[in-house]
């Protein structure tokens, strides 16, 4: 049987074995490590940009504006810049399964006050997992421009999970699991609490 792995580009490889008894959430990453994983993405953006004058960062509701914010906060206390264009996009009417979904979605808020022609765009979201996601908001970004280029930031890829060809710019950290587990990242401002969890669902 396979194995699961939790592992961050600049850390060590951690297997959790799937033999161990049936468990309703393992934490697969606290506060400490949380902290520093959200540091590092910021510290990577800026050796990646110089300056951050040309860049927007979006959000995509309804989990990824928690991680977005985050960063907008700590890439301004970083870099000393007085300010980051900044906006929070809601993608449920873009989703490829909006009429298919057996409970009716319930739209979030997209606050978007300025366009995106020529900018260099940072789409931001905690978890990558199909990709369908990343996919309705690529279409929900263009209702506000052009931009000049799409990089895609993710806290937490699923990257042996995808059903379409995304894949991120940055990464937090990498979770490979088997079927049948879901990860949620919860965050201080929301939960209570700055961690990230692995959960086994029913089947």
């Amino acid at each position: 049987m396979p194995g699961l792995l939790a592992s961050s580009e600049d850390a060590g490889e951690q297997a959790v074995p799937l033999s161990s008894p049936p468990m309703q959430a393992l934490t697969i990453l606290e506060r400490e490590a949380f902290d520093l994983t959200v540091r590092r993405l910021c510290h990577q953006l800026l050796e990646d940009r110089g300056t951050l004058g040309e860049t927007a960062l979006v959000g995509l509701q309804p989990r990824g504006v928690y991680f977005a914010r985050r960063l907008r906060k700590e890439l301004l206390r970083i870099s000393g810049e007085g300010q980051i264009a900044y906006g929070e996009l809601d993608i449920t009417f873009h989703r490829d399964d909006f009429r298919q979904r057996a409970v009716t979605a319930i739209p979030g808020t997209t606050a978007m006050d300025f366009s995106v022609e020529n900018r260099r765009v940072v789409l931001i979201d905690d978890v990558l997992y199909t990709g369908r996601s990343i996919r309705a908001g690529l279409d929900a970004l263009l209702a506000f421009g052009r931009p000049r280029s799409v990089e895609l930031m993710v806290f937490i890829d699923r990257r042996f999970s995808r059903e379409l060809p995304i894949q991120p710019d940055f990464v937090g950290r990498y979770v490979d699991s088997i079927d049948g587990h879901h990860v949620t990242v919860e965050w201080q401002e929301s939960d209570g609490v700055d961690r990230v969890l692995l959960k086994r669902t029913n089947r």
